[in-house]
């Protein structure tokens, strides 16, 4: 894969997360260059060197990305500048939003006891809206648990290398 591959990933990465979740695309460029770079620790200067982007922009990616705890800081000793890196359990992290869940269904409910008797099509979608925050509260936890233990099969067999700095969170 030469560099402009690379770079085209990181693009490719960007839109899909500016189109999926509304995301500038710089953000999203930050994270698939922080998949597939070497070494997989960058500081600020050289995610900014390798995206062609200025440094501001890497800057306010990496604090959103740090925020939503995709990414972890890191500084070796004697070093002066900050080293980021995709968090080790990043797509578990993805499943662990109960308190999002939780207070998207306490927003429905509080648009419920707003409508009040208003007629059922005006209720539908918040009480799907509660329905389907308390399924994801329910299930997400089981799913995690379900994740790990096919990653650890996949490891066992060699299909997927190990990640010893990696946390079982």
């Amino acid at each position: 894969m030469t560099f402009d591959d690379e770079l085209a990933f990181a693009d490719e990465v960007g839109r899909h997360f500016a189109r999926q979740n509304g995301l500038p695309p710089i953000t999203g460029r930050v994270a698939g260059w922080l998949l597939i770079c070497d070494p997989p620790q960058q500081s600020i200067a050289e995610l900014s060197e390798a995206l062609r982007a200025s440094r501001s922009a890497v800057s306010g990616a990496v604090s959103a990305l740090e925020e939503w705890s995709w990414i972890q800081r890191s500084r070796a000793a004697g070093e002066r500048m900050d080293r980021v890196s995709l968090h080790p359990a990043i797509w578990l992290r993805m499943t662990d939003k109960s308190t999002e869940y939780a207070s998207l269904g306490a927003l429905a409910r509080h648009g419920l006891a707003v409508l009040g008797d208003a007629p059922a099509p005006r209720r539908a979608r918040l009480l799907e809206t509660v329905a389907f925050a308390d399924f994801l509260l329910e299930r997400m936890p089981a799913l995690a648990a379900e994740w790990r233990a096919h990653r650890d099969a996949l490891r066992a067999s060699g299909e997927l290398p190990g990640d010893p700095g990696a946390r079982s969170s």
